[in-house]
C-alpha cells in the first residue's frame, strides 16, 4: 500500500470511527438530567455501560480530529481558507472535550463511592466553575463553529453529497438546540450525526489517489526520468 493510499484509508477509517464511537456514547449515556450527585448516582446504578460511554466519546474526539484534518486537506485545494478554519476549530474542540473526558473518568470512579457523593459533587461543580470551563468553552464553541465553517466548505467546495452540509447544520441545532427538550431528539442526533460522518468517510474512500499525495511526492512523480 503506497503512502497516499494508506493516508487516504486512514482518514476515511477515522471519520468513521468518529462517528460510531460517539453514536455508542449517545446510546449507552446515563441520564445526566439532573444534577452532579444525581449523575454519579446515574453512572453506579450503571457502572459497565457507563463506562463504554464514557470512554467511547472520549476516544471518538481523536478519531473526529484526524478525520477532519484530512477531509480539509482533500477540501484545500478548492476552499482552503474555509477547510483550515473550520478543521482549527473543530480540532480546538476535540481538545477542549477530550479534557473534560478527563473529568468523565473521574467520575466513573466518583461514583464508586457514593458515600461522599457530597462531596464528589462538590469538586465536579468547583471544576466545571473554575479551571474547567475554558476547556469546557473551548469544546463547545470549537465543535459548533468549526463544523458550521466545514459544512460551508463542504458545500462551496462540492465535496460529498449535497446534503451533507446543510445536515451538518441541523445537527448542531438539533444537538446543541433541541436535545434539552426529548431524550428521542438526542437519538435522532446520532443518527445524523453517522449518516453525515459515514457519507464522508464513504466520499473520502473513494477520493483519487493523487489528491493524497504530498506536493514533494506528487512533483517527484510528474518529474520525467533524464536516461544517463
Amino acid at each position: 500500500m503506497t503512502t497516499a493510499l494508506l493516508a487516504r484509508a486512514t482518514v476515511a477509517g477515522s471519520l468513521a470511527l468518529a462517528a460510531v464511537l460517539a453514536a455508542v456514547s449517545v446510546l449507552l449515556m446515563p441520564d445526566f438530567s439532573g444534577g452532579h450527585a444525581d449523575r454519579l448516582a446515574a453512572i453506579a446504578a450503571a457502572p459497565g455501560t457507563a463506562t463504554v460511554s464514557a470512554l467511547g466519546f472520549t476516544l471518538s474526539q481523536l478519531f473526529l480530529a484526524g478525520g477532519v484534518v484530512g477531509l480539509a486537506h482533500l477540501l484545500a485545494d478548492r476552499t482552503p481558507v474555509l477547510a483550515w478554519t473550520g478543521a482549527v476549530l473543530v480540532v480546538l474542540g476535540c481538545f477542549g472535550h477530550a479534557v473534560y473526558g478527563g473529568v468523565s473518568a473521574t467520575m466513573l470512579s466518583m461514583a464508586q463511592d457514593l458515600s461522599a457523593v457530597d462531596v464528589h459533587a462538590g469538586v465536579l461543580a468547583r471544576t466545571e466553575q473554575g479551571a474547567g470551563l475554558p476547556f469546557m468553552a473551548a469544546g463547545l464553541l470549537g465543535t459548533v463553529l468549526g463544523l458550521l465553517v466545514l459544512a460551508v466548505s463542504l458545500w462551496r467546495g462540492h465535496v460529498g453529497p449535497r446534503w451533507v452540509g446543510p445536515a451538518i447544520v441541523l445537527w448542531v441545532v438539533v444537538e446543541f438546540v433541541g436535545s434539552g427538550f426529548s431524550q428521542w431528539t438526542g437519538y435522532a442526533g446520532g443518527l445524523l450525526y453517522v449518516a453525515v460522518f459515514v457519507a464522508l468517510a464513504v466520499e473520502v474512500w473513494r477520493s483519487a489517489p493523487e489528491h493524497w499525495r504530498t506536493a514533494a511526492r506528487a512533483t517527484s512523480v510528474e518529474r520525467p526520468t533524464v536516461s544517463a
